[in-house]
């Protein structure tokens, strides 16, 4: 089969088709999305080697066991965290959080930029009939946008502001402008931010004046100098939110974090329920947000293209 893997550079190649262990489905990759984070992964990011990728849609083709039959023929979107399902986290629920975890596509486990990929049966979602791939392949960034929502209260007369105006940025203003909060989207692309501007969310230029005493400020910029800048829209006793990851490390003054007793929150994956509900029921439509899609045989180009400053969400067509 085909991959897009990464060993220093990314290349497409010709690798084995992998195959189910027990309580594993073996999936044809339909779609798939390129993030941020796997542009990071090529810059460096968690010294990762193997094939890229962790947002898709396909259709589990095999399993490694009988009891897990029901699945095939499935169309299934997939959670990224391989837990080992038997330490103290994993059996509290936060098998995203296992010690022993890998992660698909980012670290120890190859990921779904190719025609198949592995995944525990118990990381599998249905998908919907009636949903796009297009769309569905938003799921798991989707749901780490949910994932805010599972983790602090954000009130309907508050004021959000998210900072960056990517895919992430994007999808998690698109999530928050439904808890009746006055959302800002703030970001560097007038075509990007017009595109959420239609939905209903207050837009604004990284170089404009915003007023500060920001209750919430979501960080998803990507950069280093997002935390700054978020720091200076709260107000005190404000939450700071941070969903960006990158590569490269942050230098923190923590003085002013704790004169206005400043809460942070580090965010990352979410769940995927809400997501697809939200998806099925057409309170988030993604579908704006793409900006082209290639097939998997021309993901050096995809790649490229997804780094090009200004550019939304670049997919990939894995199916042969």
């Amino acid at each position: 089969m085909k991959a897009l893997r990464f060993s220093g550079s990314p290349a497409v190649q010709e690798i084995d088709v992998p195959e189910p262990g027990p309580g594993e489905a073996l999936i044809h990759v339909r779609r798939a999305g390129i993030c941020t984070t796997d542009l990071e992964i090529v810059s460096g990011y968690m010294g990762f080697a193997g094939t890229l990728g962790h947002e898709f849609v396909g259709d589990v083709t095999d399993v490694g066991a009988a009891a897990d039959r029901e699945w095939v023929g499935a169309r299934v979107a997939g959670e990224i965290n391989l837990g080992c399902a038997n330490c103290e986290r994993c059996l509290a629920g936060m098998s995203r959080h296992c010690e022993r975890r890998t992660v698909l596509g980012i670290l120890g486990k190859d990921g779904c930029f190719a025609e198949y990929v592995t995944l525990p049966v118990r990381n599998l979602h249905f998908v919907p009939d009636g949903l796009s791939d297009a769309n569905a392949a938003f799921t798991e960034p989707l749901a780490a946008a949910y994932e805010i929502l599972e983790q602090l209260r954000v009130e309907p007369n508050s004021r959000v502001a998210v900072l960056g105006d990517g895919k992430l940025g994007s999808l998690v203003a698109l999530v928050l402008i439904h808890t009746g909060a006055d959302v800002t989207l703030v970001g560097r692309h007038r075509n990007k931010l017009d595109r959420i501007a239609a939905r209903g969310v207050r837009v604004a230029l990284a170089g404009d004046h915003l007023a500060g005493g920001f209750d919430t400020v979501v960080e998803a910029t990507g950069s280093a100098d997002g935390f700054g800048r978020a720091r200076s829209l709260l107000r005190p006793r404000g939450t700071m939110v941070l969903k960006s990851t990158y590569h490269g490390k942050l230098e923190l003054d923590a003085a002013p974090l704790v004169i206005d007793e400043i809460t942070v929150v580090g965010s990352r994956c979410g769940p995927f329920a809400p997501a697809l509900r939200a998806l099925q029921e057409g309170r988030i439509d993604p579908a704006p947000l793409i900006e082209d899609a290639y097939p998997l045989a021309e993901g050096l180009a995809a790649l490229e293209r997804a780094a090009t400053p200004g550019v939304a969400k670049i997919q990939l067509l894995c199916e042969s």
